[in-house]
């Protein structure tokens, strides 16, 4: 099982240098999962940096999360305790991690769910995020 953070979405889905790599990463698993939060920020990653509308990059993460079978999961009260934790531990002015809102509760759900991370940067690498999974 895989959780897709925003990042890896956004460097899929704009052919990013690392595209491929990460589309190999995340076919090696059957479980998708992403959250509303991290498709809303692929939109906005999406607008900021390559000139998206809000129209067309909101259809282009609907069709991407279609195409491959990403399961939209929920962010509740344990979400919001993980993802408070991982500001606590590894957030932004914190730790060099420096995790930001979407990445605290990317971190959240990927624990939450049991599910390896997938993202590009340098940040996660820093937390225990995939060591459980």
């Amino acid at each position: 099982m895989i959780f897709v953070d925003a990042s890896a979405m956004i460097a899929m889905m704009a052919g990013e240098r690392d595209a491929n790599a990460l589309a190999d990463r995340l076919g090696e698993h059957q479980e998708r999962l992403c959250s509303a939060l991290s498709a809303w920020e692929t939109v906005a990653g999406l607008c900021r940096a390559y000139a998206f509308s809000v129209r067309s990059a909101r259809a282009a993460v609907q069709s991407f999360i279609d195409l491959n079978g990403l399961k939209l999961v929920g962010i509740g009260a344990h979400e919001l305790e993980l993802a408070t934790q991982a500001y606590a531990e590894f957030g932004k002015g914190r730790h060099r991690a420096a995790l930001n809102m979407g990445d605290c509760f990317a971190y959240a759900c990927a624990k939450t769910n049991g599910a390896k991370l997938l993202f590009k940067g340098n940040d996660f690498v820093q937390t225990d995020v995939n060591d459980s999974a």
